[in-house]
């Protein structure tokens, strides 16, 4: 999955405006233009297309944190230069509060079944034996459990 691909999940999914996106860069402390979000939110064949870089979503998300959790004390969250569908996934369990087992539960809102240790390895340091790379079709189905549980029509 592209970082697009995500940035246009989440905004469906929770159907944000572009105010409320622009809102939510800055939460994540970046200024971003409305025409950004625009190219950005377009598919790939649109001539005005732009990618948006790992360290832009990761203010993005960091944005979604701080909007549905609230501003944690002290220094801002810093921004990850680089991010994968590990990092993700984890900055998504943590501004909805998750636990594994609501996880569970929306993974199985689009049909895929995942055990609680299956996730789990999704949140360990790489360095671990245990851990376990997030491939895009676990974000996928994620993103649109997510996306079946507060978006149903």
């Amino acid at each position: 999955m592209t970082n697009n691909d995500v940035l246009r999940k989440i905004r469906y999914t929770w159907d944000f405006s572009d105010d409320k996106m622009i809102k939510l860069f800055e939460l994540g402390n970046l200024e971003v233009t409305r025409a950004q979000i625009s190219d950005w939110l377009k598919r790939e064949e649109d001539e005005d297309y732009k990618n948006i870089y790992d360290k832009q979503l990761a203010h993005f998300l960091n944005g979604l944190i701080v909007d549905k959790r609230g501003a944690r004390e002290g220094p801002p969250m810093k921004a990850e230069k680089t991010i994968n569908n590990n990092i993700i996934l984890r900055k998504l369990k943590i501004a909805l509060n998750l636990k594994v087992e609501d996880m569970v539960s929306i993974f199985s809102n689009a049909d895929m079944h995942v055990s609680k240790h299956e996730i789990s390895a999704f949140f360990r340091k790489p360095e671990q034996k245990q851990y376990r790379q997030c491939k895009d079709q676990f974000l996928r189905n994620f993103l649109m459990g997510l996306q079946l549980k507060h978006r149903p029509e």
